[in-house]
């Protein structure tokens, strides 16, 4: 039996179980919509065509055994998401991550059975203006005070190693990889030279991950 399902083959929904399968994760893909189903029947291990909202249906399809189930239902049947999440609750689901639209409707999300609940648009959102707060950001991720953030590495630091730059003095980061083409350095050793189109892997506030960002 795959290890997750996803609920609603709407466009974030196939993006869900592509990635997951991507990732080698069995997926199987729940729709009530035989058209969207078609769309992914072929790239992941099964499909069910299930009105996720009727509790006996879903329990034929013994989601209690998969060790994660991602609701993806579109933003027109935030009610029937909500359902979905209660009766996945009731059949014992170990682990259930859910779409929310908003604030409101991801605290009833949770407060229905959701373990976890995640806006893609908001997230999205936050993303595109930290790219266009700081152009040599690429991507980041926040844990509270501290990020993890992709950065092209300025001119200034090529053919220089790491020892040298010594970033962690300097700007308050920590190089914890270094993308080079498609070769990912992890962890990599204080010698490493800095190399023309390196992207680098920082730790650190963001304060300073702005701050070697805005170094050319």
């Amino acid at each position: 039996m795959p290890e997750f399902a996803v609920i609603g083959m709407g466009q974030f929904g196939r993006a869900v179980a592509r990635s997951l399968v991507q990732e080698s994760q069995g997926v199987l893909a729940i729709d009530l919509d035989l058209e969207r189903l078609d769309k992914v029947r072929s790239e992941v291990d099964a499909t069910s065509r299930t009105d996720t909202t009727d509790e006996a249906a879903m329990a034929a399809l013994k989601l209690d055994r998969m060790s994660c189930v991602v609701v993806a239902i579109g933003v027109r049947a935030s009610e029937a998401s909500l359902l979905t999440v209660a009766i996945l609750k009731d059949l014992g689901v170990p682990r259930i991550v859910a779409r929310s639209f908003d604030k409101r409707h991801a605290r009833l999300l949770l407060a229905t059975g959701a373990n976890e609940v995640l806006n893609p648009e908001e997230e999205s959102g936050e993303r595109l203006a930290g790219r266009l707060v700081r152009p040599g950001v690429l991507d980041q991720i926040a844990f509270g005070e501290v990020r993890v953030a992709e950065v092209e590495t300025p001119e200034s630091f090529v053919g220089g190693s790491l020892a040298q730059l010594d970033l962690r003095s300097r700007f308050g980061v920590t190089v914890i990889a270094i993308q080079r083409g498609d070769l990912v350095l992890a962890n990599p050793e204080p010698e490493e030279p800095v190399e023309s189109g390196d992207v680098l892997v920082l730790l650190g506030s963001d304060p300073a991950i702005t701050g070697v960002a805005a170094l050319k």
